[in-house]
């Protein structure tokens, strides 16, 4: 548990940003997860109690310092996670089981950004769905 407190303290103090209760709760609940979560999920998985609100802002201030961002919407809930496994430009694919729901990241699997006839890309997310090795 210290050091997954360490490293989200680190990761606070390389953004620039204080260290609050909060952030770092959010932090540590996102690093535990290690998937997209929606904000609920985090909510749930804090070891301190906060008001919605408060994740809320939490959330949009780790996602101004690029600590986190949103990465896709699913039934009108965002899904958040850690952005230290993509870059300004391209997160990287998440697979979302059809059958238990589980989205799992696909950190290992580069896609190339795409460019089209024109199109000025800003950033790529890929989101695959299928059956997981486990419902398979």
């Amino acid at each position: 548990m210290k050091a997954l407190e360490s490293h989200a303290k680190n990761m606070l103090k390389a953004a620039g940003l204080y260290c609050t209760r909060a952030r770092l709760c959010v932090i540590m609940a996102l690093l535990r997860e290690n998937r997209p979560i929606t904000q609920e999920q985090i909510t749930q998985a804090l070891d301190a109690p906060f008001d919605r609100v408060t994740i809320y802002r939490t959330l949009d201030s780790l996602g101004k310092a690029d600590l986190v961002h949103r990465v896709f919407l699913e039934e009108r809930a965002c899904h958040y996670e850690l952005s230290h496994h993509c870059s300004k430009t391209q997160c990287h694919p998440h697979f979302t089981c059809t059958q238990c729901g589980q989205t799992h990241c696909l950190t290992d699997l580069k896609l190339p950004l795409a460019h089209h006839h024109g199109y000025v890309i800003q950033r790529q997310q890929v989101r695959l769905a299928g059956l997981c090795p486990q419902c398979r």
